[in-house]
């Protein structure tokens, strides 16, 4: 779906799922400083959702505690929440991260619902 350097967003709607990959090259680099292995591609996290005819819930991030720190999560919920603007759909940021991000990029604010309590 998105290739944000090294790092690919792909879109799983069926799955309601966002998978943020870092490809093999760039994993060399990591492997020769032993932070991790090299010669497949990796899954570093994820985002799910439920999606809604007006909307989309998004539920939860996950960034793998291996990978933590690199600025994937941000990336990956970047990417998301421009393609649910593509779309012309609301979010609602159920996950605490999501909700921390939107606060922090007022240029998404302008999509975020309240979440029903």
């Amino acid at each position: 779906m998105a290739n944000v350097g090294s790092l690919t967003i792909n879109h799983s709607p069926a799955q309601e799922r966002y998978e943020a990959v870092l490809s093999a090259d760039t994993n060399t680099a990591a492997a020769e400083s032993g932070d991790y292995a090299s010669d497949v591609d990796q899954v570093v996290g994820y985002l799910d959702y439920v999606s809604e005819p007006y909307q989309v819930v998004l539920t939860h991030t996950v960034i793998h505690e291996q990978y933590s720190g690199h600025g994937y999560a941000g990336e990956l919920v970047r990417v998301v929440l421009d393609d649910i603007r593509d779309a012309g759909k609301q979010v609602v940021p159920v996950c605490s991260y999501v909700q921390r991000f939107i606060s922090q990029h007022p240029e998404y604010a302008d999509m975020a619902v309240p979440v029903p309590q």
